[in-house]
């Protein structure tokens, strides 16, 4: 079993039109057949307005898996309408949007706001810069130097009402090297996670996103120091020399959440 946090079924660019259904018919036998314990199941389907898109939501209201990931959003009301259709279901299945247009990059604190809606499902923003670099002209470069400042404000919304933030795919799996940098340029942006087109890509990104065992133990001794008694009252404490406040506790009580989130699929791997 690949050693990843998700799992993404892709029914919309990695599909030609004409094996669409034969697509759909696969992933609900491969639903039947196959369970992904510990790892969250996503399904991307084709575009609203696309003639495949109805028949992708029935499929979703079929298998019920942990999100629908949405492309191509380009306002808040395309998250509303996707919602009117999952009506139903169990609230447990979530949804992605793709910020991958200029509309959308441009919108994306409107779409963002839908997630403190009563009911709401929206979970997480995943950046696309593919489609984003072909509505917008701007060029494949290392570093992603003009593309950036958009990556930050979809950052930035998703930060601002909860989202999950989730960087985009890098297409070149053999180039190890730049691969490794753009983990740790999306790590230090402020993303969640990257998405990921080949197995050799989940190892590199696990590094840079996952806790490393120093800054999990760091957390727990965090933890641990705020427990004391004689630290209960206080917002501020000294740990190693250094002030250590209460929005660090916080800090470290996700980080370790996560670590153990991500122990306990190993272990059920």
């Amino acid at each position: 079993m690949l050693d990843c946090d998700a799992v993404i079924f892709d029914l919309e660019d990695s599909v030609a039109p004409e094996k669409k259904a034969e697509a759909r018919d696969n992933l609900r036998r491969f639903f039947a057949e196959t369970p992904l314990q510990g790892r969250e199941t996503i399904i991307r389907i084709n575009a609203l307005d696309s003639c495949f898109g109805l028949e992708d939501i029935e499929l979703v209201r079929d298998l019920a898996p942990d999100a629908v990931a949405l492309p191509k959003v380009d306002d808040a009301a395309s998250i509303a309408w996707l919602e009117e259709r999952l009506l139903g279901l169990s609230s447990q299945v979530r949804i992605w949007a793709m910020m991958e247009t200029a509309r959308g990059i441009a919108n994306a604190v409107d779409i963002a706001r839908t997630a403190r809606d009563a009911g709401s499902r929206l979970d997480c923003f995943v950046i696309g810069l593919n489609d984003l670099r072909k509505d917008t002209g701007v060029p494949a470069r290392p570093g992603r130097t003009y593309l950036v400042p958009w990556m930050m404000q979809v950052v930035l919304a998703a930060r601002a009402y909860g989202l999950d933030v989730i960087d985009s795919v890098f297409n070149d799996f053999r180039d190890h090297a730049a691969f490794d940098e753009e983990c740790i340029q999306g790590r230090d942006m402020g993303f969640d996670g990257k998405m990921l087109i080949h197995p050799l890509q989940i190892e590199t990104a696990n590094r840079a996103f996952g806790p490393s065992c120093e800054a999990v133990e760091e957390a727990q001794a965090i933890i641990a120091s705020f427990a004391r008694p004689e630290a209960q009252n206080f917002n501020v404490i000294t740990m190693n020399g250094r002030m250590v406040e209460r929005l660090h506790l916080m800090q470290a009580e996700k980080l370790v959440a996560q670590a153990n989130r991500i122990a306990e699929r190993r272990k059920n791997a």
